[in-house]
């Protein structure tokens, strides 16, 4: 009994060891995932990895041990009814599609044709990370700078009572304003609102989805004239400000010097987004529209009365802003006097033009008299980063995915929208996450392959069966992408996650085949009595590695519980690959191996 558990010890450690090897270099590119990607997917990298390894070290260490514990005496096999069932069938199966390999090969090759197409083709659409579901809603409403206290508190009001109108909603907090820490610049032209909902099973039957209840308030809340509103969550929104330094998931950023410019591009891109399909919570951050008092002497007409542009210019001082007359001194504490007009002689353009100015001659004479009064909008918010001047369009996307909306609006802008010499746009926020992601896992992604090809040479020190590996995975790869078709998932990190996994166990099964049928040729066994046979043998591990991995995912696939949203995607492909795998790997690789070994192939496995 101990040298047969030595001898099936020595059988299987080879292949366990590069096969968890290989499952931890595919989780690669997961350990260098930036910002909050990394945060949220290195933990889960980091744990498989090390379970792993510790799987790794009891299984070729402590097993044979126990195994030698608690093997004594006669053993007996139970024969599984259905598993011999499932043998049988494989066998009569395998058998046929070896007898039939250009069927099977056309189906693979079929496969990843529909694979290509599904993936690439459009029917899949991408995001950056699936929006978790906070329970509440955090809705923004942008009034005209210009708007005071009284103004916003109306608005307020009015958006509370549309929130309470709806059932599924047990309490809303509002406020105005700048927050009280003074971290915030924002004027009583911002109002927020935190609107806590129920849980799903007591909302109204017709309210299936939250952007279903989003929709129908966005539509009671465009009632209230002259406010933009905009929905998010109350993490989000904080996270969406943090990546795109404005309050909205989305920013298109133009940058430029004059302030009348951008404004004047930004609402024409505004104009054209508003036609693309899934934009909505459209607004411009009106950077101008504060009513600023403008004098402008008179150079002309202050020299006839023998004055100075500084004489005019201290006197509306002094009448409106005020001048330092003295000093009040209280022990070592020092304040400035300062005198101006009382409130009802400078409170209206009015009052500031009958503002009398003292000539040298002793006269008095009016301000309207000396310069030009008007009011005119000027800059009421200024938004600069990297010491340039820009103007945000921000907006959110319903009912469409991140990454066909924006190459759709990018296009869209692009032909539509003339800019000037020196003025440019960028596309900020959660879209700007997801390219800065998608261009790390470009650079990655192949160097894990190469690093995966070469522990492949070094199990089977042969370039053809290594290929043959990867070819099998790739075609296995279907069923993660028919699963994101068929349930309507975007394809984001999370699911890029689960295709890692997916590529990992799929090369340990293929591992555990061909190192068990090259085994079987060993023994002295023909191509097509090993490929029969190895694989034949190798079904109930296979068959395990792969059930274990979709059981265990099942629940986290079809669940909708609040926080399940970042982890559905990731299980949904391990689901659909793995099953996929099965359904491929168990003939596709078989048919392969024996289509494209020799007789005299160098076997060291």
């Amino acid at each position: 009994m101990i040298d047969l558990i030595i001898a099936a010890a020595a059988e299987v450690e080879r292949p366990i060891v590069y096969a968890i090897a290989i499952i931890i270099l595919a989780y690669l590119p997961i350990f260098t995932l930036q910002r909050v990607e990394g945060r949220l997917f290195s933990p889960m990298a980091w744990t498989v990895a090390f379970a792993l390894m510790g799987a790794m070290v009891l299984a070729i260490t402590l097993v044979p041990v126990l195994c030698s514990f608690f093997m004594e005496g006669e053993l007996k096999e139970w024969h599984n009814p259905i598993v011999h069932w499932l043998v049988t069938e494989y066998r009569r199966v395998l058998g046929l599609a070896l007898d039939t390999p250009r069927k099977v090969l056309g189906i693979a090759i079929g496969s990843f044709v529909l694979t290509l197409l599904l993936a690439f083709g459009g029917p899949i659409g991408s995001e950056f990370l699936p929006h978790l579901d906070e329970g509440a809603l955090w809705v923004r409403g942008t009034l005209p700078p210009s708007a005071g206290y009284n103004t916003s508190g109306e608005v307020v009001k009015k958006a509370r009572a549309v929130f309470m109108q709806f059932p599924e909603v047990p309490i809303t907090v509002c406020q105005m304003g700048r927050p009280d820490d003074g971290t915030d610049d924002g004027g009583f032209f911002n109002t927020e609102c935190f609107v806590d909902l129920k849980p799903r099973e007591q909302w109204r039957s017709q309210y299936k989805t939250k952007d279903q209840i989003v929709t129908a308030m966005s539509y009671e809340l465009s009632k209230i004239p002259g406010v933009i509103w905009n929905f998010s969550q109350p993490i989000s929104d904080n996270v969406e400000e943090a990546l795109s330094g404005v309050k909205g998931a989305l920013v298109l950023k133009l940058w430029g010097e004059d302030l009348k410019v951008l404004s004047e591009k930004a609402n024409q891109i505004k104009n054209v987004l508003s036609g693309v399909k899934g934009v909505d919570d459209l607004g411009v951050f009106e950077e101008t529209g504060q009513p600023n008092i403008n004098i402008n002497v008179d150079r002309d007409q202050i020299s006839r009365y023998g004055l100075n542009i500084s004489d005019v210019q201290g006197m509306i001082q002094t009448a409106v802003g005020g001048t330092a007359a003295t000093q009040v001194l209280d022990g070592e504490k020092r304040f400035d006097m300062v005198v101006r007009f009382p409130p009802q002689y400078r409170s209206d353009v009015d009052q500031i033009k009958k503002i009398l100015v003292p000539t040298p001659d002793g006269y008095r004479i009016p301000i309207e008299d000396l310069a030009t009064v008007v009011i005119e909008d000027g800059a009421s918010n200024i938004y600069r980063e990297e010491n340039q001047r820009y103007i945000a369009i921000k907006f959110s996307i319903r009912d469409r995915d991140l990454g066909s909306t924006i190459d759709d609006a990018q296009k869209q802008v692009d032909r539509k929208v003339l800019l000037p010499l020196g003025y440019h746009t960028t596309w900020s926020g959660e879209f700007e996450s997801q390219k800065r992601a998608a261009r790390r896992l470009m650079i990655v992604i192949p160097i894990t392959v190469l690093c995966i090809f070469f522990v492949l040479f070094m199990v089977f020190n042969s370039f053809k069966w290594s290929l043959l590996m990867m070819v099998n995975v790739l075609i296995a790869l279907f069923g993660g992408v028919l699963a994101l078709f068929l349930t309507g998932t975007n394809f984001s990190v999370s699911s890029g996650i689960g295709f890692l996994a997916v590529f990992g166990v799929s090369v340990q099964t293929g591992i555990l085949m061909i190192s068990y049928i090259n085994h079987m040729r060993e023994t002295g066994l023909g191509v097509r009595e090993s490929t029969l046979e190895g694989a034949v043998l190798r079904l109930k591990p296979i068959l395990m590695t792969g059930l274990v991995a979709i059981f265990g995912l099942l629940p986290a696939a079809f669940s909708h519980a609040i926080g399940s949203d970042s982890q559905r995607p990731l299980a949904i492909v391990v689901v659909g690959g793995m099953l996929g795998d099965l359904a491929m790997g168990l003939f596709l690789l078989p048919v392969l191996y024996e289509r494209f070994a020799k007789p005299h192939d160098v076997i060291d496995a």
